[in-house]
């Protein structure tokens, strides 16, 4: 797959998610530098919101917009972004935003999700942008790696899918 940052190809590690694959099980890490963990969220809806930088515009539109949307989707559906901003710079972003209804993770220490969904772009170890959907019973139900990091993801089909999973 081909992956532009800035008008430039960048190389994504790891293995690129599909539809219909089972969601790899990841470690991050929260705000207050806890472990996160993706399997606390098995029977639940998961939009996993992959941002390279809460400190962009359109990283911050894209947050502030699932967040938003996590407020009326339900306690089935959990947004969580996932960034590698360290927690300090991200608990910042959410306070100054308002972020409350989903979950902020920084993939700075490990990269495990980087790796595991092939998100980590090699020259940067940033995140590419993009959306990971993962059903009630840990299945993908929609991937999309954003072709130029600097664009919106797709959001109305994102909302689109996860209504329809709920």
């Amino acid at each position: 797959m081909k992956v532009t940052f800035g008008g430039n190809e960048v190389n994504l590690v790891g293995k690129e998610i599909k539809v219909g694959d089972m969601a790899p099980e990841f470690k991050a890490v929260n705000l207050d530098l806890s472990d996160f963990s993706s399997k606390d969220n098995l029977g639940k809806v998961v939009v996993y919101s992959v941002v390279p930088s809460v400190d962009t515009g359109v990283c911050s539109i894209q947050t502030t917009n699932f967040n938003e949307e996590a407020g009326k989707l339900g306690d089935d559906v959990r947004i969580v972004t996932v960034s590698v901003d360290l927690p300090f710079a991200q608990e910042r972003f959410c306070s100054a935003k308002g972020i409350e209804n989903s979950t902020i993770v920084s993939d700075y220490r490990w990269k495990d999700f980087g790796n595991k969904y092939g998100f980590l772009i090699d020259e940067l170890q940033l995140l590419t942008r993009g959306i990971v959907i993962v059903d009630k019973e840990g299945k993908v139900a929609y991937v999309e790696y954003v072709p130029e990091v600097t664009n919106e993801v797709n959001f109305d089909k994102a909302l689109e899918v996860v209504k329809s999973l709920i």
